[in-house]
């Protein structure tokens, strides 16, 4: 599929609305780079499958967003979502879609990849013995895993991306794995399989790189 094709007036892109996300700054950077698309932030199930492309975003405490989407009964609608659409996960997006969380003394997630979320730990150091504050916030590279992958494209390897978290995911596949990023060790900072790539810093903060991936995102067909 050519860059321009999904750049019509029928070009759709649903951002998950469950009262946990900066959802604001993600539709205003979706429209930035795709101006002819239409950008819904909704909870609406019918329009979340109908949209030609999802984004789920997430910020805060884990158990509470868990809470939310079962409560409004988005867990359905992301697992069926997933399973065809284009779909981007940013921050807690994507560590709710591990099997489970480390945070608020452990809380399910939704299990769609095996592994878990992991705290970075109160004595977090550098490999120079110097200690690391947590939350891991701001700006730090990302070194590229799947160097091939479309959503890569037009961007450095080790380009520096905006973050905010506690926890990281461990993945039990590590083909999963499509970008790793250093803090006291490497972690895993991006996975994608097929149509679905998720990432734990947030592109919407992340300036010209930021962009450049939803830009990717909003001409990417699925396929990898």
């Amino acid at each position: 599929m050519s860059g321009n094709a999904v750049h019509n007036a029928k070009s759709t892109v649903a951002v998950i609305d469950y009262g946990m996300g900066n959802l604001h700054s993600a539709a205003k950077a979706l429209e930035h780079v795709a101006p002819d698309a239409q950008v819904i932030v909704t909870a609406d199930p019918e329009k979340i499958l109908s949209a030609d492309r999802v984004v789920f975003p997430g910020v805060g405490a884990i158990r509470d967003c868990m809470g939310e989407i079962r409560r409004l009964g988005l867990d359905q609608v992301v697992n069926e979502a997933i399973k065809s659409k284009p779909f981007l996960a940013i921050c807690v997006g994507l560590q709710s879609m591990m099997t489970r969380s480390e945070e608020n003394a452990g809380v399910p997630c939704l299990d769609l990849f095996s592994g878990n979320v992991k705290f970075f730990g109160e004595r977090l150091k550098d490999t120079d013995g110097s200690v690391l504050k947590v939350p891991h916030m701001g700006w730090n590279q990302v070194s590229q895993v799947q160097t091939g992958h479309p959503l890569w494209q037009n961007i450095e390897d080790n380009e520096r991306f905006y973050f905010v978290h506690s926890y990281y995911v461990s993945v039990a596949n590590e083909k999963l794995i499509a970008g790793q990023t250093e803090y006291g060790f490497p972690f895993t900072s991006v996975i994608a399989q097929d149509n679905v790539f998720a990432v734990q810093f947030h592109p919407e903060k992340s300036q010209h790189a930021g962009l450049a991936l939803l830009g990717n995102f909003m001409r990417w067909n699925g396929q990898s």
